[in-house]
C-alpha cells in the first residue's frame, strides 16, 4: 500500500528540529522522557480509577458518569485506528534516515493521526465530566505525552496535533452521548449486584 500522506513535506524541518534537539540533550532526561511514552498511558487509567473512587462517594449518577470515560476513551481510540489506513502515512523513522530514540514502529504500522496522543486528551476531555481538578491533570499529562511521542520520533508534529484534536473532540461527544441515559437506569442499577461500583460504603 502507497503512503496517502507525505509527512515530511507538512512538518518535516520541525520534526528534525525535535529529533536532533532530543540528541543533544541529556541522556537522562532522554531517559525519563522515552519511558513516559511508553508507558504513560498508565497514568491515565489510575486518574480514571481515582475519579470513580471520588465519584462513588457522591453518588450513583456521578459514579456512572465517572465510568463512562474509560468508554469514550475506547470509542475515541477505536475512531482514530480506524483514520490510520485511510490516510495511511509512513513513520517518520522509516520515512526520514535519522536516529530515533525509540525502535522504529514495524512497516505498516501508520503514523497519523498519533493513537497515544488521541487516547491521552480523549481521557483528559472526559475527566473533566468528573473532576476539573483531574481533568486539568490528565490535560497536563497529555499534553506532556504528545510531545514526548515526537521527542522519541515516533510521530510527526501534525499526527500528535491532530490526534489532540480528533481524540478530545470524540472523547467530548462520547461523554455528551452516555451522559444522556434515563434517570430510571442509574436507580435500577443502583439495586443490582454493580452497586458497591456506584455507591460508597456498601458491600
Amino acid at each position: 500500500m502507497t503512503s496517502a500522506l507525505s509527512g515530511s513535506s507538512v512538518d518535516g524541518p520541525l520534526y528534525l528540529d525535535v529529533v536532533d534537539l532530543a540528541h543533544r540533550s541529556p541522556g537522562w532526561l532522554d531517559g525519563i522522557i522515552a519511558v513516559w511514552s511508553a508507558y504513560g498511558l498508565a497514568v491515565f487509567a489510575l486518574l480514571m480509577v481515582a475519579g470513580w473512587w471520588r465519584a462513588r462517594r457522591a453518588g450513583a449518577d456521578a459514579a456512572v458518569t465517572a465510568l463512562t470515560v474509560p468508554v469514550a476513551v475506547v470509542v475515541a481510540f477505536g475512531v482514530n485506528s480506524a483514520v490510520k489506513p485511510l490516510v495511511a502515512e509512513d513513520r517518520p523513522c522509516r520515512h526520514l534516515a535519522f536516529r530515533t530514540l525509540e525502535a522504529c514502529p514495524a512497516r505498516g504500522d501508520w503514523a497519523f493521526p498519533s493513537n497515544h496522543t488521541a487516547v491521552a486528551f480523549a481521557a483528559a476531555v472526559a475527566l473533566f465530566f468528573v473532576s476539573r481538578r483531574l481533568g486539568a491533570v490528565a490535560s497536563v499529562c497529555a499534553l506532556a505525552m504528545g510531545a514526548s511521542r515526537v521527542w522519541v520520533g515516533v510521530h510527526y508534529p501534525h499526527d500528535v496535533v491532530v490526534g489532540a484534536a480528533l481524540g478530545g473532540l470524540v472523547g467530548f461527544l462520547a461523554m455528551i452521548a452516555l451522559r444522556r441515559r434515563p434517570d430510571r437506569l442509574v436507580a435500577r442499577l443502583s439495586r443490582t449486584w454493580l452497586r458497591p461500583l456506584l455507591v460508597a460504603g456498601t458491600a
